[in-house]
């Protein structure tokens, strides 16, 4: 049974959290504070610490930089809706947290349906992260495609797409070279920033990311990375204008798809698809891109998260002659949707995360030079 440490300083909290892992069959502790959190987890030595923030003595942030420095373990941190809750998130994340869940509303009497299948899903995926401390050396070659044989090939299902002299005809397409089009899920907000900030402010293509996110935090995660970057990251809450230089995240609670209007190509947000369970949806980002644009001016990339969100959709682009990118299980803290994407044949390149930006580099400026003198 995999033992799970619940830290709140609300004691109505640490009864909702500890009442639904114990019917999720965890075995379960609490602590009140940042203080017991950190001595609990080196004496009882849980599998997963869901972690509030504001607690008194000792805060979540200072507890967890503890954490990660004396046993690293998976956390799950405990969020509330606001902003400022939203930044202290994306700063435990960026410290070693593996997720988050929103902090329950109504402090009175939370009710764990609300809940309880959001914290059983984040804590079964954090209880199979694999924990890599920030700074440890990770090879940046590209590793060949493993010929997994775990299962059978899984064909992906037809779609029907554009010819692509009719995609290549589309208004617009001439001033958008490709697309740049990153699927990711738990733990993607600290490998994205192993990536996005290492693309240059002349990368010549736009980039799309659909990061399985709340909506309540994709503007302040966009804020967040457009500090970091050389490029412009911005977060789509109605349709923009795709531009090279500029990074795109998908608004939580809706999907982010390619679309043509007035004669341009545009990321555009669309209500949640019915028939996928992630949002922002890796696979409908990636069908709606192909489209609009042969497969040859598309790259995908798959980064670390839990599911196989998207690698359908990889694999139909990479058997069309996309190029697509699975992050290796050397630094992908949940190995799911890669390995996804590199079982069913899908992966052009296995790479660690630190070694993607510059694949991308490579790729997007020689496609583009090529592009560039067929139209001249």
């Amino acid at each position: 049974m995999k033992k799970v440490l619940v830290v709140d300083d609300s004691a109505l909290m640490r009864k909702l959290l500890s009442g639904v892992l114990h019917e999720g069959g965890y075995d379960v502790q609490s602590a009140r504070n940042g203080r017991e959190a950190v001595e609990m987890t080196l004496q009882w030595q849980p599998d997963v610490v869901t972690l509030d923030i504001s607690m008194p003595e000792l805060d979540g942030l200072t507890a967890l930089s503890l954490l990660m420095a004396a046993r690293p373990t998976p956390v799950v941190m405990v969020s509330s809706l606001s902003e400022q809750g939203a930044l202290a998130t994306f700063e435990a994340l960026a410290l070693g947290a593996v997720d988050f869940i929103p902090r329950p509303g109504g402090s009175v009497s939370p009710k764990a349906d609300d809940i309880s299948t959001m914290l059983l899903d984040k804590v079964r995926c954090a209880s199979q992260a694999r924990m890599v401390p920030r700074g440890t050396a990770r090879r940046a070659a590209p590793e060949p495609v493993k010929p997994y044989l775990a299962r059978p090939h899984v064909a992906p299902a037809p779609i029907e797409l554009p010819s692509p002299a009719a995609r290549s005809a589309l208004p617009g397409n001439a001033t958008v070279p490709g697309l740049v089009l990153i699927g990711v899920s738990t733990g993607g907000p600290r490998t994205l920033e192993d990536i996005l900030p290492a693309l240059p402010a002349d990368f010549p293509w736009p980039v799309l990311v659909a990061q399985h996110m709340p909506s309540n935090f994709t503007d302040t995660f966009a804020r967040r990375m457009d500090g970091l970057c050389k490029l412009d990251v911005v977060e789509v809450t109605t349709g923009l204008t795709l531009q090279p230089g500029k990074v795109y995240i998908g608004r939580g609670g809706t999907d982010l798809a390619v679309a043509s209007r007035a004669g341009r190509l545009h990321a555009v947000p669309r209500p949640e698809t019915p028939s996928v369970p992630w949002h922002p949806s890796v696979e409908v980002m990636v069908d709606s891109a192909m489209q609009h644009l042969s497969a040859e001016r598309l790259i995908g990339v798959m980064l670390t998260g839990m599911g196989n969100d998207g690698a359908v959709a990889m694999t139909r682009l990479h058997a069309a002659g996309g190029r697509t990118i699975a992050e290796s299980a050397d630094t992908a803290l949940v190995f799911g949707m890669p390995q996804e994407l590199i079982e069913r044949g899908g992966a052009s390149l296995v790479l660690p995360c630190t070694g993607i930006a510059t694949q991308l580099r490579s790729w997007a400026t020689r496609t583009t030079g090529l592009h560039l003198n067929s139209e001249s």
